[in-house]
């Protein structure tokens, strides 16, 4: 069987895009190093790190304890609309962050609907800044993946096992689910905890003060409004290591199906028809559902609302956000591509690098590096592509790898007898067949990129800002609905590139 990265393909490109994602991902620890050694952390840096594990700890922890229930009731229950609503909960990955913040604010902030019934009521408004603001935003937004991650695990439990539960009269969440989750949630509460750890939009917008402060928000501080580039680079390492850390505990956890394969029928849960498991599952799926919802349509309708307060240089900063976005785009596809294509364990090392470096982090030892012969600003809009593109990457590279090897397990062996190899086999067999899983790569980066707050923050100067750092900017002046027809153009963009990209490839390749 030929695989991934056999002679038959080109390799020298992946092993090229191996070392310059290396040499980013490494190569910036090296001004960070040499800077950081000019200062010492202080009280507040390990009051920002000491915040910041204990945010994430407690989103991760929450979101994963929702979760199960969740994930129990979608994997017990068929209804009309499940489908959608499974699929739903891939949106939140696609969300751009400051327009899910948004939509939270327009119904727990202080002008928000909540706010506004207990304020009718007579009784204390509540305020969703700080320590529990933060938990909030981020189990808004990983609720679903965690969903996701322990649904896949029910759905990898065998229907023979379930018959056999049946047949013994054993309970099955005594002998399957509780098994299988003690597998499953460890890996989905580190991936979770990872991500948590680059919360900057998150902070920058509801940590409400020095005591809720995260080391990304840290470190913006110590650039823009400090200039202590020295107290910049230690927070950084620290950041660096402490997302390292955490991204190598989740792959060390993360485990494939645990209770073995099964012949692939459809699972029948007679452990499941009472009224009350029907009604308790019910109140699951719709509370999970309405919590997603809501802040969506609030933000949809608010943004709609502010289309006419729009500012004029919203154009200007659409324009550098597209083109920050597309040119994202296409370096992660290169890069994906010809890391898929060398194949081994240095190319996969190499493409999941970029997780262990947080934006700000890629940011801040890029501006280190750039300022002696560059000024930030000028460099702004090519090193924000540049980060943005190395942190879609993983995620393009786990799509990609596994269809590659698939295409040259089907159709290698035949190339090779016709002679087709090199460049004509990738562009006469590869490129064609992977046209599905490049245009959801694409239409992945495209949108993480569009929403994306972080780089841009530290590099841009007057004017030189994209969408996500000009509704940052008009929600600090508290111009509320001029941010929210901003986030709506955001939002807009995002999911049309996704959609116009992933249905591009989709539809190229059902026309050949």
């Amino acid at each position: 069987m030929t695989r991934a990265g056999s002679s038959g393909l080109p390799r020298l490109p992946g092993a090229l895009a191996a070392l310059l994602v290396a040499g980013l991902c490494l190569g910036t620890l090296v001004p960070l190093l040499l800077r950081a050694g000019e200062g010492t952390l202080g009280g507040a840096d390990w009051a920002s790190l000491r915040f910041t594990l204990e945010q994430a700890a407690l989103s991760a922890g929450v979101s994963v304890v929702l979760a199960i229930p969740v994930a129990r009731a979608l994997a017990r229950r068929r209804f009309p609309g499940r489908g959608a609503l499974v699929t739903l909960l891939g949106a939140p990955f696609l969300l751009p962050v400051i327009v899910a913040v948004m939509g939270l604010l327009a119904l727990f902030g202080r002008g928000g609907l909540l706010n506004d019934a207990l304020g009718a009521l007579g009784w204390p408004r509540v305020s969703v800044y700080g320590l529990h603001g933060v938990v909030l935003a981020h189990v808004f937004l990983n609720l679903p993946l965690a969903t996701r991650l322990l649904l896949q695990g029910w759905l990898d439990i065998p229907a023979e096992r379930f018959r056999l539960a049946a047949t013994l009269n054993a309970p099955v969440w005594a002998v399957l689910e509780r098994p299988m989750l003690r597998a499953v949630l460890p890996g989905a509460f580190a991936v979770i905890f990872a991500l948590c750890l680059t919360s900057f939009s998150v902070a920058l917008i509801l940590g409400g003060g020095p005591a809720a402060t995260t080391m990304e928000l840290a470190i913006y501080q110590a650039i823009r409004f400090e200039a202590d580039f020295a107290g910049a680079a230690q927070l950084a390492l620290l950041q660096y290591a402490l997302c390292g850390a955490a991204a190598a505990l989740a792959f060390a956890l993360s485990r494939g199906p645990v209770l073995g394969a099964g012949l692939g029928r459809a699972v029948e849960r007679w452990d499941a028809g009472g009224l009350g498991a029907r009604l308790g599952d019910a109140a699951w799926i719709g509370a999970a559902a309405l919590f997603l919802l809501v802040p969506l349509t609030l933000a949809v309708l608010r943004g709609l609302g502010g289309l006419d307060d729009l500012p004029g240089e919203v154009w200007d900063a659409m324009g550098r956000s597209l083109g920050v976005a597309l040119g994202a785009t296409a370096l992660t596809l290169l890069l994906a591509l010809a890391l898929a294509l060398k194949g081994g364990a240095l190319a996969q090392a190499a493409g999941a690098l970029p997780l262990a470096a947080s934006a700000l982090v890629l940011g801040t030892g890029l501006l280190l590096l750039l300022r002696p012969f560059v000024g930030p600003s000028a460099a702004a809009l090519p090193v924000t592509a540049l980060a943005d593109a190395l942190l879609a990457l993983p995620f393009a590279l786990r799509a990609v790898t596994p269809a590659l090897a698939e295409v040259e397990a089907r159709h290698g062996r035949l190339a090779e007898s016709l002679g087709i190899t090199g460049l004509a086999r990738l562009r006469i067999v590869v490129l064609p067949l992977l046209r599905p899983v490049l245009g959801f790569s694409a239409g992945l980066a495209a949108a993480l990129s569009m929403g994306n707050l972080g780089v841009i923050a530290l590099f841009a100067g007057q004017g030189q800002g994209t969408l996500p750092l000009l509704m940052a900017q008009l929600m600090g002046a508290y111009r509320m609905d001029a941010a929210a027809g901003v986030g709506l153009v955001i939002l807009g963009l995002a999911l049309g590139l996704f959609w116009g990209f992933d249905r591009g490839g989709r539809l190229d390749a059902a026309s050949r």
